[in-house]
């Protein structure tokens, strides 16, 4: 499942530009707005409609819930999901230009953006909400955001397999961030600063991992929460799989070929490269 993986990481790193760029944020607070996290969860959620917090909280399950009602459903009283799409595909368009300069209308654009398109048409949106609902959306004219919006949908597509994968393993939304610190594939600091989940939350769920066997009394990950974790991933990598078969070898290729050169240029990825943006973890898996 190497290949999943791959292009997992190629459309994530073209995708996670709205996240931190300056213009995004700016579009976001003139569309009503208030500040990161409910442009995040109302941004993501946009495509289903004003659905309410419950809602976000199943599909956004690895965040807190108070962190997830800090934002939605006030977003809905600011703003509408037609409103909130519109600025973030503005705010997108701004970014990508200056971000990408001459890239911007490379010929590789327009063929990444029709790569992608059809791994969206290949994918299968059984189970795959987000997905389903970002699909839903009319693609954009532009090929720098065509490719934006394919690989967006490409991206929530792999979130909802991992959700069915956290969801078979039995973890809940606290539990699954703290096992990944666990086993060192995320840095601590996410559990309360990203995710938002309280240090009596996390310590609960490290006790209920504990009980499970997965970590040991210092919140290492033992030998059994390692291969738990490693068959999420695992599963994770299964589900996301057809699409890219689909398309085949030769168009996958070409297309991290084409992808790398555009996404040299744009900032970091906060889950890719989190050992390059973090502190490191002072734990280790345990044998």
């Amino acid at each position: 499942m190497r290949r999943a993986r791959q292009m997992w990481e190629c459309v994530e790193r073209y995708h996670q530009l709205c996240y931190w760029a300056p213009e995004v944020r700016e579009t976001a607070t003139a569309a009503g707005l208030k500040g990161f996290w409910m442009s995040y969860f109302a941004t993501r959620s946009a495509p289903l409609g004003p659905v309410p917090a419950s809602v976000v909280e199943s599909l956004f399950f690895y965040f807190a819930p108070a962190r997830v009602r800090r934002a939605i459903p006030d977003a809905w009283t600011f703003s509408t999901p037609a409103q909130v799409l519109a600025a973030r595909y503005e705010g997108m368009d701004a970014a990508l230009r200056r971000e990408l300069g001459e890239l911007v209308s490379s010929d590789s654009i327009r063929r990444n953006a029709e790569t992608v398109r059809a791994a969206c048409d290949a994918a299968n949106p059984v189970g795959r909400v987000l997905f389903a609902g970002w699909a839903s959306l009319d693609w954009p004219d532009e090929p720098h955001l065509a490719l934006w919006h394919g690989c967006t949908l490409l991206r929530e597509y792999r979130s909802g397999c991992h959700l069915i994968a956290l969801a078979a393993a039995g973890l809940d939304g606290c539990e699954s961030v703290v096992s990944q610190v666990a086993v060192d594939e995320a840095p601590g600091e996410w559990i309360q600063e990203e995710a938002g989940w309280t240090e009596t939350e996390a310590a609960a769920a490290y006790e209920r991992l504990r009980n499970r066997g997965w970590v040991d009394a210092d919140g290492r990950a033992t030998a059994a929460g390692s291969a738990g974790r490693a068959e999420v991933e695992a599963m994770t990598d299964r589900l996301d799989g057809a699409h890219w078969a689909a398309i085949g070898d030769d168009a996958a290729d070409t297309l991290l070929a084409d992808m790398a050169p555009l996404n040299a240029v744009l900032p970091k990825d906060d889950q890719i490269d989190w050992r390059e943006l973090y502190t490191a973890n002072a734990t280790s898996v345990t044998e």
